[in-house]
């Protein structure tokens, strides 16, 4: 388990993880909630009803909910089977959690909401669909078929207080899985995307290809490209070589799908709740860096979520603004009398057209209009004539919303604490200046910290002993620290430190360490009684 999360697990006790299922690592509840009802208040009052009257959920989505709007930040996994996506989130959680299936083979048959509760239990879709504490309401457009293949899975976690983890059924390759899904995965994994803070896209070094519908899944992120980062997970099962040219490969294959020219974040990571005997350590920097990076854009989550949730009223009332003005000229180009359904079939046809003159008479930017063809089949299901005219007021109201409320709202944000650098962080502990001050035989706990290991100045020497597998024996050691002209005895407790899984062996972390606990004695330090946590990597604690 991550040091991110661990530290606030290890402070936060069962009671606090059942009383308090919302609460705010960065802010107070009170200024969160003050935000979220602000967004709520301008979203009922004034994009609302310009969506209602001009049908924006028969085009788009439905009208939220206060439920939607007050959800917690949702992240969605995305990838093909055994990627490593319900590991993750073991990983996250550091325990089981119901519904879960973990395997070589295609395991996750359904779309699984991992959230927060009281005790461990499983919501069946149906259930969860028309709870009106639950975020999924909307997901009853998708029907009976969707329904059986969707769970909502609640357990008490600090993690999970914080936000809410959709795992999606692995991606195969092949039309055979996509028929006889019963529902269109595409169109589901859009409407999870247009909900979540943070679209995780996992690929791991042995499974690199995009299946059509990875691709189609793909395809439909666009307009959320923001929020995408891709996870090439299990990057310790390859050598520092391998794992080169899988990354090279793997961008070259996204590059042929993603549709944009940014370059898509990509954390290099490995998350298992075993590790297994046969990873390569020649990466183990790298890899250890880039997964604390994910985990702390994870744990900022909170702390951005209402600025998001601002953003994506933005977004949405820009194009619901867009909708009622298409809407409105339709209504407007069509007969009054007769020829209406030749009409209609024009405009159907040439409705790429139309987009251009509303842009122009209204002045918008093109990125602001819907997808043209899809627009084109939803429009084929409505009678043009029965569409409402412009009405200004409406307008007026979002422009309002847009030039006035929500960036008054932006204001009210309240700014983070500055983080402080370690002889900061105790104005009364003198010894925070140097770590290497021995103050009656004890050495400041920072000296104690695997980050305070010289690497630069044992690394040769331990390449020095040849080492076989990452491994040097005790014999091959034993001459180096006898040099150092501690006693035996002395030497035997620093051994018994380091060789931590007692195997009669030093790999270069282990190494590092003994060669710390030399260093402290020579200080004057006294010995631990037991290797401080802090002293080890935390990949193995």
């Amino acid at each position: 388990m991550s040091g991110i999360f661990k530290h606030k697990k290890e402070k936060t006790s069962q009671q606090q993880t059942r009383a308090s299922p919302n609460a705010s690592t960065n802010w107070g509840d009170e200024e969160y909630n003050k935000i979220i009802e602000g967004v709520k208040r301008v979203y009922k009052t004034k994009i609302k009803p310009l969506e209602v009257t001009y049908n924006f959920e028969g085009f788009h989505s439905a009208p939220l909910t206060d439920s939607d709007i007050e959800a917690k930040p949702m992240v969605l996994l995305l990838g093909q089977y055994s990627t490593g996506k319900t590991t993750f989130i073991r990983y996250l959680l550091d325990k089981k959690y119901p519904g879960e299936h973990i395997g070589v083979e295609p395991t996750t048959d359904r779309f699984l909401a991992v959230m927060n509760g009281a005790e461990d239990r499983v919501i069946p879709g149906n259930a969860a669909a028309v709870n009106q504490e639950l975020p999924f309401r909307g997901l009853n457009h998708f029907g009976q078929a969707f329904l059986s293949r969707f769970q909502v899975s609640q357990t008490p976690s600090p993690v999970l207080e914080n936000m809410t983890i959709i795992d999606t059924p692995g991606i195969l390759a092949g039309d055979k899985q996509r028929i006889e899904r019963g529902y269109d995965f595409t169109q589901v994994t859009e409407w999870f995307a247009q909900r979540a803070d943070l679209i995780l896209l996992m690929f791991d070094s042995y499974k690199l290809d995009i299946s059509n519908e990875f691709k189609m899944a793909i395809h439909s992120l666009k307009g959320q490209e923001e929020k995408i980062r891709v996870v090439l997970n299990k990057s310790d099962m390859v050598s520092q070589q391998q794992l080169m040219r899988v990354y090279g490969a793997m961008m070259w294959s996204l590059g042929k799908v993603v549709q944009t020219p940014e370059v898509m974040r990509v954390y290099l990571s490995s998350f298992w709740t075993e590790k297994p005997p046969n990873c390569f350590e020649d990466c183990r920097e790298l890899i250890e860096a880039e997964s604390k990076d994910l985990l702390v854009d994870l744990k900022e989550l909170r702390r951005n979520a209402a600025i998001r949730k601002v953003n994506e009223i933005v977004k949405r009332a820009r194009l619901a603004r867009v909708h009622a003005l298409i809407i409105g000229h339709l209504k407007k180009e069509m007969p009054s009398m007769f020829g209406k359904k030749k009409k209609q079939e024009k405009l159907l046809q040439h409705l790429d057209q139309e987009f251009i003159k509303i842009q122009n008479k209204y002045h918008l930017p093109a990125g602001d209009f819907p997808n043209p063809e899809k627009f084109r089949q939803n429009l084929a299901l409505y009678d043009m004539d029965k569409f409402k005219n412009i009405k200004e007021d409406l307008l007026e109201r979002v422009d309002e919303a847009l030039a006035v409320d929500l960036p008054k709202l932006m204001s009210q944000f309240p700014t983070g604490n500055p983080e402080l650098e370690k002889s900061q962080l105790n104005p009364f502990d003198m010894a925070q200046g140097n770590p290497e001050v021995v103050h009656n035989g004890q050495l400041p706990p920072s000296f104690w910290e695997y980050s305070n290991l010289d690497k630069s100045s044992y690394m040769p020497t331990f390449q020095s002993l040849h080492p076989r597998d990452g491994m040097v024996s005790g014999a091959n050691v034993k001459p180096i620290l006898v040099e150092t002209g501690l006693p035996n005895d002395v030497l035997a407790d620093i051994w018994r430190l380091a060789d931590w899984d007692n195997d009669g062996y030093l790999d270069a972390d282990q190494f590092g360490v003994a060669m710390h606990l030399i260093k402290a004695v020579q200080l004057g330090a006294q010995l631990p009684p037991k290797l401080p946590p802090s002293l080890m990597p935390t990949r193995k604690i």
